[in-house]
C-alpha cells in the first residue's frame, strides 16, 4: 500500500501536518526515573522547551549528569518522556507505544555512534544495508541505496572491505553512510569524534559540514567545544534544564 494511504505514523511528514519550518519541537519535556519502591530516583530533564528548524546544525553540550544523554535518547526516539510533547516531522512521538516509536525511529532518525557499531562479519555495503532490512526494502533497492550512501561519504573504492580492513575514520564514514541510507529526517551523532585522531576528526567534521550544506538536519551530542563551535547553534544543559541556547553565527545567547 502506498505510504500516503497508510495511517502509519512513521510515514507521515511535517508537510502533511502543515509544519514545514520545524523538524522537531518539544514542549514541557520532563523525564523522571523512579526507584523500585516508586520514589523518585532522579529527574533528568525538567520542563524543557526547544524547537529544531529543518536543516539546522545543532550541538548539545553539558557536564555529566546534565541531562544531555537523556535528551538525546528522547530526541532519537530511544526513550519516552515522563510528561510533555515531542513532535518530530509532524508526529507527536511522546505518546506512541514502543512498536510505533521503534517504527518512527527507524524511518526518521539516522544514528552515528562513537564506537561505530559496525558488524565485523559483514562488508561495508552489507553493514550500510542493515537498517533497510527492518523496513522490508527489497535486496536490489537496499544495495542501490547503500552504494549511493557510500558514494556520498567517499568510500566507493572500499566496497568489498570489512570494518577491520578500514581505518577508524573510514569506519566512522561507513557509520554515517548507514545513518544516511534510510533518508532520515535527522542525523543524531553521539560523541562521533571520540575515537578519532585529529586528522580523521577534521575529515568527519568536513563531511558533516557538507551534509548540512545539502540541507540535512544534524544534532551532535558532544563535550568538545571545538566541535560545537562548527555548528549553527549550541544548547548547553545544566541540572536537566537549558542553561544556554546560543546562535553560533551571531554568538548571541537566547
Amino acid at each position: 500500500m502506498p505510504e500516503h494511504l497508510t495511517n502509519d505514523p512513521a510515514t507521515q511528514t511535517g508537510t502533511e501536518s502543515g509544519s514545514v519550518e520545524q523538524i522537531g519541537s518539544i514542549r514541557g519535556i520532563t523525564k523522571t526515573y523512579y526507584k523500585p519502591d516508586g520514589s523518585v530516583l532522579v529527574t533528568a530533564l525538567q520542563d524543557v522547551d526547544m524547537d529544531i528548524p529543518r536543516g539546522q546544525y545543532l550541538s548539545i553540550m553539558g557536564a555529566s549528569g546534565s541531562g544531555k544523554s537523556t535528551l538525546m535518547n528522547i530526541l532519537g526516539c530511544l526513550d519516552s518522556p515522563t510528561s510533555g510533547r515531542y513532535e518530530l516531522d509532524g508526529i507527536n512521538v511522546a505518546g506512541l507505544d514502543d512498536v510505533s516509536l521503534s517504527r518512527v525511529r527507524g524511518r526518521k532518525i539516522g544514528f552515528v555512534f562513537q564506537a561505530f557499531n559496525l558488524i565485523s562479519e559483514l562488508d561495508i555495503v552489507e553493514n550500510v544495508c542493515v537498517p533497510l532490512l527492518y523496513q522490508g526494502v527489497s535486496r536490489q533497492e537496499r544495495r542501490e541505496r547503500a552504494l549511493q550512501a557510500l558514494e556520498e561519504v567517499g568510500l566507493s573504492d572500499r566496497l568489498g572491505h570489512r570494518p577491520r580492513e578500514l581505518s577508524g575514520g573510514q569506519q566512522q564514514r561507513v557509520a554515517v553512510a548507514r545513518a544516511l541510507v534510510t533518508k532520515p529526517a535527522i542525523i543524531l551523532a553521539d560523541e562521533p569524534t571520540g575515537n578519532l585522531d585529529s586528522k580523521t576528526e577534521a575529515t568527519l567534521l568536513n563531511l558533516f559540514d557538507d551534509l548540512h550544506q545539502d540541507g540535512m538536519t544534524l544534532i551532535i551530542v558532544t563535550h568538545e567545544q571545538a566541535l560545537a563551535d562548527r555548528s549553527e547553534r549550541t544548547i548547553r544543559l545544566r541540572d536537566g534544564r537549558i542553561e544556554h541556547d546560543i546562535d553560533n553565527r551571531s554568538d548571541k545567547t537566547k
